[in-house]
């Protein structure tokens, strides 16, 4: 004989053969109401995915602003004329403080930096005449390098105050000599308070000059 199945009072019962010619009748363990069928649920990899590069592309921007602000956009003021007409009095400029820790400096470059190497002090705005190891001297309103004239001296025509670079000057190492376009305005490295200048006290590269009433913008050249 077969089993047999039957529902009473919304409860389902097994009945199986007793071995003779009866049933046993048993209660069928109760499975709960069923509303729907479960599914495993899937997890969307496209959207976290998604998720995940909008969070990092956003991290990416946020590093990349402030890398280019504290790099390139280290902003100070110039004092005194002594870069005009290049950077007026008062004008703000943009420093490159990158450009010499994988570069070198060179010969022309304007360049920020603190005098003496005081870190609290004002920094000061000057363009490199000599390099480290240049021999530096001005002779008759001709600014000398090595005994040669200084290529740029377009814009040094004639020095008429030679300072200390009036007897010839031997820059050691990590030294540079600097001068103001505006010579007549310019307490620089002719100076016997100034001198040449250590590599280590440059900040960086002058590279922009910002709008100002009365003065242009554009790169510093």
């Amino acid at each position: 004989m077969k089993g047999r199945t039957y529902r009473k009072c919304g409860l389902f019962y097994d009945e199986t053969p007793d071995g003779g010619n009866g049933y046993k009748m048993a209660k069928r363990p109760n499975q709960g109401l069923h509303f729907y069928d479960r599914k495993k649920r899937k997890i969307h990899f496209t959207v976290i995915r998604e998720i995940l590069l909008y969070v990092l592309y956003g991290a990416a921007a946020v590093f990349l602003a402030v890398f280019t602000v504290r790099n390139f956009g280290f902003r100070i003021g110039n004092i005194g004329n002594s870069m005009e007409p290049m950077i007026s009095a008062g004008q703000s400029v943009l420093v490159n403080t990158l450009s010499y820790r994988i570069g070198s400096i060179k010969q022309g470059d304007v360049i920020a930096f603190y005098p003496g190497g005081n870190t609290n002090a004002h920094p000061s705005v000057k363009r490199v005449a000599a390099l480290s190891g240049d021999s530096v001297q001005i002779v008759d309103g001709d600014l000398l390098i090595n005994g040669i004239p200084y290529t740029g001296n377009d814009l040094y025509p004639e020095i008429a105050d030679p300072g200390i670079a009036g007897v010839q000057i031997q820059l050691g190492d990590d030294e540079l000599f600097v001068l103001g376009d505006n010579l007549e305005g310019s307490e620089d490295s002719r100076s016997a308070s100034i001198g040449a200048i250590r590599e280590s006290f440059v900040i960086g590269k002058v590279w922009y000059a910002l709008p100002a009433d009365g003065a242009k913008s554009g790169r510093v050249e």
